[in-house]
């Protein structure tokens, strides 16, 4: 800006200067012209004069009186104050005031002499070897009748005109100069009025270009400029504005893609990957940083994805497929791949939604084992007391004994069946988490006393002792009911497990919080010294209808929901469970209750 502010005030100046130095010339040779003109005039008037008081030098011209010119024309000079010098018709000097007319070149050929003889009058400027100067010749034609007969002419030195057109120019150079001073201050003045706005609106429109948007053109100007200036500041405030809405969109759509449960790929039309989410990475175990700008065949993809992509590209069309992965662990994930088509059906790329249903598949096949296994269990009963039944109708009713053994066979059966079905009901109160909780203060070693109590009369059966070490002052918020729905579920199975004479023991004990934002939790502890669960079990000992001796669990009169029920229940109570058991030393649960729920 500052080399166009420089040439703008250089043309100024040199418009200026040319203008006013044009005028200067103008007006010297206009003076330098006035002044001649004027001498020529004057000096004609002065040869006009001159012949009008010599009415006989026409005579003298033909007598050629050399003599007579002489002397006339030093008298002339002093009255004149020019040199004078008389001229025959044919050019021969015959007198000069100031050189020897004798020594002279004849004149017929000087330009004066020969305007005068073809105009009456001539006019000549030259300059003169005999003076050393330039000089103004005037020359008449004297004429005797209508015949020349000679000629006069006045010459006169031109040297104080042209000091006086020297000292004009002098002047003219001197103003000239001061003229581009000032004009110099002027045009960098105007320049920089003129740049200083255009500089101020570059300025900003190279903040714009490089996506400052806040920057403003501050003029206060109301001419173009200024309202350029106005149409820069509209245009920066509809750019930001947009720009806002832009990265608003920009934001909401990264948000929505980061926070997607489905993986989400986006592949242009060069079949490189432009876009990945976060969730792929969880799916395929890849760094999407690592993949974006690569080709989607060359990315160490699973072959089934990549097949999926190429079938894509080459049939246009949408393609939903289940593929299992078995990296970075084992999952099935649904595969939706949409090619994407411009305004004239240019091909653009492809998006590929990768949904995770391993989940929805492993629910899909607990259902059906759940409705296997009820069917199963439900079966089993009923064809009992139908079989028993049976046989009682068909004469069995006759033997006492026999019929006894049946009723009592179909009786507990029913039982079992009863257990069963309220067992199924409810798991599925717990797990639909329909089950309100009421929380209350518990005194803990009153209320695994009861607890004990209750379950006395089974223990006495197999001669299995209860014991508990439970702390008087312990006291924890929680459901009484439910909390004893577990206790007792936790310790039937003991029992049940439990050979004649051994323990089952109830240890209750506080846990300090780890670190400041944790909390206080009751940790209850309840082993025996049964049969044991082989390790290869203890992951599946909460699922629904498992067990791990099928036949024992089924002469216990258990139904294989107990421990599901337990697991459901104490999730309910912010809890957790596990187990630790070895093969012939018995089993331990452990839960973990906190203390105090908000």
């Amino acid at each position: 800006m500052n080399k166009f502010r420089t040439r703008l005030a250089l043309l100024m100046i040199a418009l200026i200067g040319c203008s006013v130095l044009c005028a200067g010339v103008f007006v010297a040779v206009m003076l330098e012209r006035s002044h001649l003109g004027a001498l020529q005039d004057s000096m004609k008037r002065e040869i006009q004069i001159i012949l009008a008081t010599m009415p006989e030098n026409a005579k003298q011209y033909e007598n050629r009186n050399s003599l007579f010119f002489t002397e006339r024309a030093e008298y002339l000079k002093q009255s004149a104050g020019a040199r004078v010098t008389f001229i025959a018709a044919d050019g021969t000097v015959l007198g000069d005031s100031d050189l020897d007319p004798q020594r002279m070149d004849n004149h017929a050929a000087r330009q004066e002499v020969r305007e005068a003889m073809e105009n009456g009058v001539g006019y000549s400027k030259r300059f003169s070897d005999s003076t050393g100067g330039n000089m103004l010749y005037v020359a008449m034609a004297v004429r005797s009748g209508s015949d020349v007969v000679g000629y006069l002419r006045l010459s006169m030195g031109l040297g104080e005109i042209e000091s006086t057109i020297r000292h004009i120019w002098l002047g003219l150079l001197g103003g000239l100069l001061v003229v581009f001073c000032i004009a110099g201050l002027i045009s960098f003045r105007i320049a920089y009025q003129l740049t200083r706005p255009i500089e101020k609106i570059t300025r900003v429109a190279r903040q714009i270009t490089k996506m400052n948007y806040k920057s403003r053109v501050y003029i206060s100007n109301r001419d173009e400029v200024g309202q350029l200036g106005q149409a820069i500041n509209t245009m920066a405030d509809s750019l930001q504005q947009q720009m806002h809405r832009i990265l608003e969109n920009e934001s909401r759509l990264s948000s929505v893609l980061d926070n997607m449960v489905s993986g989400v790929v986006m592949i242009d039309g060069d079949g490189r990957i432009v876009l990945m989410n976060r969730s792929v990475e969880d799916i395929l175990g890849d760094v999407s940083s690592e993949l974006i700008g690569k080709p989607y065949d060359n990315a160490k993809q699973p072959y089934e994805l990549v097949q999926l992509i190429k079938e894509c590209i080459d049939r246009g069309e949408h393609i939903r497929d289940e593929i299992n992965f078995y990296f970075p662990d084992e999952r099935i994930v649904e595969v939706n791949l949409v090619p994407m088509r411009g305004v004239e059906e240019e091909w653009l790329g492809l998006v590929i939604v990768l949904h995770d249903i391993t989940a929805i598949r492993r629910l899909e096949k607990v259902r059906s084992e759940f409705v296997a296994n009820v069917s199963h269990e439900l079966k089993t009963p009923v064809a009992a007391v139908k079989g028993f039944a049976e046989t009682l109708l068909a004469g069995a009713m006759n033997d006492p004994e026999i019929a006894k053994s049946f009723l009592q066979i179909i009786y507990d059966e029913s039982e079992r069946l009863n257990r069963l079905i309220g067992d199924i009901l409810e798991l599925s109160k717990v797990e639909s988490k329909r089950v309100p909780l009421l929380f209350s203060p518990v005194h803990l070693n009153s209320f695994v006393r009861k607890t004990l109590d209750m379950m006395q009369s089974s223990a006495v059966k197999k001669d299995i002792s209860l014991d508990m070490q439970v702390d008087p002052e312990l006291y924890m918020e929680a459901d009484e009911d439910r909390l004893r729905q577990i206790m007792i579920n936790l310790l039937s199975n003991g029992i049940n497990y439990t050979p004649e004479g051994g323990k089952v023991k109830v240890q209750v004990e506080e846990v300090a919080a780890a670190g400041d934002g944790g909390e206080d939790k009751i940790r209850i502890t309840i082993s025996d010294t049964g049969i044991g669960i082989p390790k290869k079990d203890l992951p599946r000992i909460f699922e629904r209808f498992y067990r791990v001796d099928k036949a024992r669990s089924r002469s216990s009169g258990g139904t294989g929901l107990g421990l599901s029920i337990v697991k459901h229940l104490v999730e309910l109570h912010k809890g957790s469970i596990r187990v630790e058991s070895d093969i012939g030393l018995g089993s331990k649960f452990i839960l973990e209750l906190p203390v105090i729920h908000s």
